[in-house]
Order: C-alpha cells, then structure tokens, then sequence
C-alpha cells in the first residue's frame, strides 16, 4: 500500500506528532480517515490522486500512528478544533499554505471545523457520510441510536468504556468491518493495519475522548458558529445504503452551514472510498479538479 508515497512525522505547535504519507506534486490535496480506520482507509484512492495533487493522507492525533495524549477534564485535547489545528500545521510544514481537504467520518467534521476555523487556508473541502455533529444529536432518534451505537457508547466515563472495548479489540474491529474484510471489500493488509492500532490501550482511549468531545465541546463550537458558513465550496457525498440518511435532505441541511454546496449519494455504505472506490474518486476528482484549484497562497 502507498506505494511511492513518503512517510513522515510532524510535530506541531500543540506538541503532537502526526504521522502522514505524501506523494504528488501540485495543488495541496488532505485527506483524513475516519473511526475505527487509519490514513490507510485512502490505500485505493490516493495513489490516483497523486497523479494530479499534492497528496497527503494523515492520521488524526489519538489514531493510526500519530500522538495520543491525555484528553484533558474538558476533552479539549480531542476536540474538532485541535485536530484541525493539527492538519493545518502539518500542511503548512509540507509547504501547503493553502489546500483542499477530503475527510471522511471523523475526519469530515475535522475537515468541517478547518473550513470554519481557518478559512484563508481551505480552498475547497469535501466530506463524506457525515452531517454536522450538532444537527444528528438534536434529531437522536431510536434508529440513529441503534445504528450509531458509538455516540452514546463511546462518551461513557472514563475507563468504563476503555475497559470493556480493551478486552476485545478484534471483536470491536469485526463488529465494525468484519463484512467488509471477510467480503473482500478491505484487504488482509489494511485490516492487519487496522487492528494493530486499535490493539493500543492508549488508541482505544483517545477514540473515546474523540467522542466525549465530540458530544461536550465541539457542541460548545458548533452553537457558538451558527451564525457563520463556511465559505469555500463544499462537496457532500454520502452512501445510498446508510439507512440513516433517509430521513434528512442532506444538501438542505449543508446549505444552512456552507454558502456553496453541491453533492449526491453514491452505491454504497458508510466507507465509501473502500466500498466504492472508484465512484468516490470521480466525484471527488471533478469537484478538485473543476474549476482548477489555484496555485498554493
């Protein structure tokens, strides 16, 4: 996997190391996983893009191989806003002052925030499979509960949920992908990659305190910025198979948060670059592609 790509390790201002393979030249193009994954979850899309962009795929701090520290009383540590700060010093340290960014799951509410946060940096942002953190926990309902179990798993406190998930890293992982691998969907290489860090006590605390801020302070941020779109354009992809986007008008509801939005549903389920590699890239390509990015600020 990533054949060709260059692995590096970036230590940022919040003294957290981020870890990342690049290859490419051009336009800076971010791309953040989501959970349980790893910058791994790009293994089939990114070496395309590489022919084109300037490809960065990196692990959020608390996943893959990058720093996992303390959560904090406040779970700050792992709120949307640090994680963004994160990626924006990485890509200011590769030489990227402005770039686009493509995040799925977790990594699109990081790729959310960025966009609100850092406006002058972001040049255009695609996220897939998500809608705003606050939009889903105001409109819980039995079957988001069922289906999202983590939201409400996850955030338990500490070491309660750590404890249980520890115990059983492999059954979590499989309770999450097993179709997907045992369909051939994920290979053996990035499932063993996938495992190996969701084996780590420290990876399977800094994924719940992701969730603990994800429900307390990122909801702070998101009601503070209501009032404020993000104002580069925006794609949304979502997959036609997830069962809990049938009852949102997903572009209606992107487009009270972002000024342009354009987007669709592709063929599949949750993971769309490995579900539906292939579709993903197109739609992604012309959306960075048409019109041109400019060239990096």
């Amino acid at each position: 996997m990533f054949e060709g790509f260059t692995r590096h390790r970036i230590e940022t201002s919040q003294a957290v190391t981020i870890n990342l393979v690049a290859s490419g030249t051009g336009h800076g193009l971010l791309l953040l996983h989501g959970c349980p994954e790893t910058l791994v979850m790009w293994h089939k899309t990114a070496p395309a893009f590489a022919d084109d962009f300037a490809v960065v795929a990196s692990d959020l701090r608390g996943y893959g191989d990058s720093s996992k520290p303390p959560g904090g009383s406040d779970h700050s540590s792992y709120s949307f806003r640090a994680m963004a700060q994160d990626q924006v010093e990485v890509m200011e340290a590769l030489g990227h002052d402005a770039f686009m960014v493509v995040g799925h799951d977790r990594g699109a509410r990081v790729a959310h925030r960025m966009a609100l946060d850092h406006p002058g940096a972001v040049t255009k942002a695609a996220v897939l499979d998500i809608l705003p953190s606050l939009t889903l926990y105001e409109e819980t309902d039995a079957q988001f509960a069922r289906a999202y179990w983590e939201w409400f798993f996850f955030i338990q406190a500490y070491d309660f949920p750590e404890t249980l998930l520890g115990e059983a890293p492999e059954r979590f992982l499989r309770y999450e992908l097993g179709a997907l691998v045992d369909g051939g969907v994920i290979p053996q290489e990035a499932w063993n990659e996938y495992l190996r860090c969701i084996s780590d006590p420290s990876a399977i605390h800094a994924m719940c305190e992701d969730y603990r801020a994800g429900a307390s302070i990122d909801l702070e941020h998101d009601r503070s910025d209501l009032d404020r779109k993000v104002t580069c354009p925006l794609l949304v992809l979502w997959g036609r198979k997830n069962p809990i986007w049938t009852r949102f008008d997903m572009l209606d509801i992107w487009r009270q948060r972002a000024v342009t939005v354009t987007g669709e549903a592709l063929r599949c389920g949750h993971y769309l670059p490995e579900e539906a590699p292939d579709a993903t890239y197109t739609r992604l390509h012309a959306f960075l592609s048409d019109p041109p990015a400019g060239p990096d600020g």
